[in-house]
């Protein structure tokens, strides 16, 4: 997988992308990260790439013409024309699904949005999809950028060593995470579950799946409408929401 991204920053990416995990990748030549800086492609002399918007208003919007040529040489460079995405706080939640189904994309570009927004006709005309990393909102689009890249090159084949760490992980089967423990055995007076140092991988894979499902409960119970959970699970389920209910009625409400 190539990842292009069009900023104003592109040295803020320089220690997150291309080191850890996501570093190695690129060293492999697994996963291409490749960072365009978006005033190489602004017409004056001050290299500017923004300007007040048409109708008043506070702030300076991103112009269209920049963002355009840059993304025109990026789809000469590679051949072929990108998935491109703009990281805007009115796109969808980036969601562990929509990963999975971007992972099969041979090229994404990713805007980086600055100042109040960009042209409204460069969205029109050239983006695919608008993601958002949720609802807040931030200086500019390289935080969020860095995250959908670093997620997204997560889910690529080859990126990680054991891919099973990446379909054990949280949301994977729509479940948060188990509970994990490490040496020592015994911890300022609290003992590591007695199924983890049983050796019964059986028992071991079942206690985990009860907790992850416990865990998606308690944190996060919207997730559990599209989990998938065996008929044993599913009764599992309903016996943790009943005595939850039974604890605290106001726990269980939709």
């Amino acid at each position: 997988m190539r990842i292009d991204i069009i900023t104003l920053f592109p040295e803020m990416f320089e220690p997150v992308l291309n080191g850890s995990i996501i570093g190695r990748a690129q060293k492999s030549g697994v996963l291409e990260i490749v960072c365009h800086q978006l005033r190489d492609y602004a017409f004056d002399k001050h290299k500017r790439v923004d300007d007040t918007p048409y109708g008043g208003g506070m702030g300076m919007l991103m112009k269209a013409e920049p963002i355009a040529l840059c993304f025109e040489d990026i789809c000469k460079q590679i051949g072929k024309r990108p998935h491109f995405v703009y990281m805007s706080p009115q796109g969808k939640t980036l969601k562990q699904q929509r990963l999975r189904e971007l992972a099969d994309v041979e090229n994404i570009c990713i805007l980086c949005g600055h100042y109040e927004g960009v042209d409204q006709r460069l969205l029109d005309e050239f983006i695919d999809e608008e993601i958002s990393i949720g609802d807040y909102v931030l200086t500019g689009g390289e935080i969020p950028a860095m995250v959908f890249a670093d997620a997204l090159s997560r889910m690529v084949p080859g990126v990680l060593n054991n891919q099973e760490s990446g379909e054990t992980e949280s949301f994977a089967g729509n479940l948060l995470e188990y509970p994990q423990y490490s040496r020592p055995a015994e911890w300022m007076g609290k003992k590591v579950p007695d199924v983890l140092l049983s050796g019964h991988h059986a028992n071991i894979e079942k206690w985990r799946r009860e907790q992850s499902i416990l865990r998606t409960l308690q944190n996060r119970p919207e997730l559990l409408e599209d989990a998938v959970l065996s008929k044993k699970e599913k009764q599992y389920l309903e016996q943790l929401r009943r005595n939850m209910a039974q604890e605290d009625p106001s726990s269980c409400e939709k």
